[in-house]
């Protein structure tokens, strides 16, 4: 099985944080690193170095979406706090679903949330990619 990463984090999480994220997330699906084919989030954390570090280290395929593309997604956890700071009521959700090219029915892990020691907090979603 092939998945797609849906990524979202408070601007300055370290890599660290959300390579960690990353790890639980997968763990909890029972996946490795080497399931992921594709990775996305909004286009503001396109110059976000923690998660450009952590997808160059893996050498993921990654995307960033405008907001508008984001809003248009259904997700099973929209949120106004999310809403409000980023123009969209999903990052992870919508991003992981836009990346796999599918719908809800393929999200496999809804919102996996980790603060980091900083405070500062990363989160991912897994959606599979249809064969």
């Amino acid at each position: 099985m092939k998945v797609a990463l849906g990524l979202g984090c408070d601007r300055g999480t370290p890599w660290q944080t959300i390579d960690h994220a990353i790890a639980e997330a997968l763990a909890r699906c029972g996946l490795s690193h080497a399931a992921v084919a594709r990775v996305a989030s909004i286009d503001l954390k396109a110059d976000e170095d923690g998660l450009l570090t952590v997808i160059a280290w893996n050498s993921w395929p990654v995307h960033f979406y405008r907001a508008a593309e984001l809003a248009r997604v259904p997700v099973p956890n929209p949120s106004d706090t999310v809403r409000k700071y980023t123009g969209t009521p999903s990052v992870s959700e919508a991003a992981a679903l836009l990346a796999a090219g599918t719908d809800m029915h393929d999200l496999i892990l809804e919102k996996h949330k980790l603060r980091g020691p900083d405070g500062r907090n990363a989160t991912v979603s897994i959606a599979r990619i249809p064969q």
